[in-house]
């Protein structure tokens, strides 16, 4: 039986039985610098409930993006635990983890992560066609027009808005209805008006499937269209 510290049982049983979503327990993560070693992110604990919507916040330079890449198993921590779900993500090996992003996890990133030579509606299928769905190119279809760009399936990145670009995004992290979102300022690149406008449906999706929401932002009135947040402040939880 895998060590959970007595805090997420506790919140297992607070949900009638039901896992936390996310269960972090001694993450930390070093490297080695000119003076030696760089603590990024030091012993860091919590959970995230099913469906919970929970903001990360902190400075530039905090690690509070460090920590998004961990909990999605894109890098991997010197010490702790990650649960997923129910699963011990470095428990697995790449190949493992990659599976297990492709079965469970959404990713929304401040660059938007398009595939220049591929247009809005295959960067919306790929996702689907990596995990072997049927009827992709349907279901990428409907979930952009569910973001308002069925004029648009044909246009490629370069010919999209920014505020388009990362309406696209949402649409290929949502198109498989994974039961866990990680955004990394998602409106960072984006002016005010159209950052509203992506985040406002980025909410709205969120509550319409039901997901775990786990958003990095710098923007305090973003954090606070969250359930809970998390403040980071070198490394640590505050």
């Amino acid at each position: 039986m895998r060590d959970i510290p007595e805090a997420s049982k506790t919140d297992v049983s607070a949900q009638g039985g039901r896992p936390p979503a996310i269960e972090v327990a001694g993450l930390s993560k070093r490297v080695a610098d000119a003076s030696g070693e760089l603590t990024i992110l030091h012993n860091i604990d919590f959970t995230v409930q099913p469906a919970e919507t929970l903001a990360l916040v902190g400075a530039s330079g905090s690690g509070k993006s460090t920590l998004l890449g961990l909990l999605a198993g894109l890098d991997t921590p010197t010490t702790g635990k990650v649960i997923l779900d129910g699963t011990d993500i470095f428990a697995l090996d790449e190949d493992g983890r990659a599976a297990f992003r492709k079965a469970k996890l959404g990713f929304v990133f401040q660059s938007f992560q398009l595939l220049g030579h591929l247009t809005a509606l295959e960067n919306v299928m790929l996702p689907l066609e990596l995990r072997g769905d049927d009827g992709a190119r349907d279901k990428a279809a409907a979930m952009l027009e569910r973001v308002g760009l069925s004029s648009r399936l044909k246009h490629y990145p370069k010919y999209l808005s920014g505020g388009e670009q990362q309406r696209v995004a949402l649409a290929r992290a949502f198109v498989t209805e994974p039961p866990l979102l990680f955004a990394d300022e998602p409106t960072g690149s984006l002016d005010a008006a159209t950052g509203e406008a992506v985040i406002q449906l980025m909410f709205e999706l969120n509550r319409e499937r039901g997901s775990t929401l786990v958003l990095v932002t710098h923007d305090a009135s973003i954090a606070a269209r969250c359930g809970r947040t998390l403040t980071i402040a070198a490394g640590r939880l505050v």
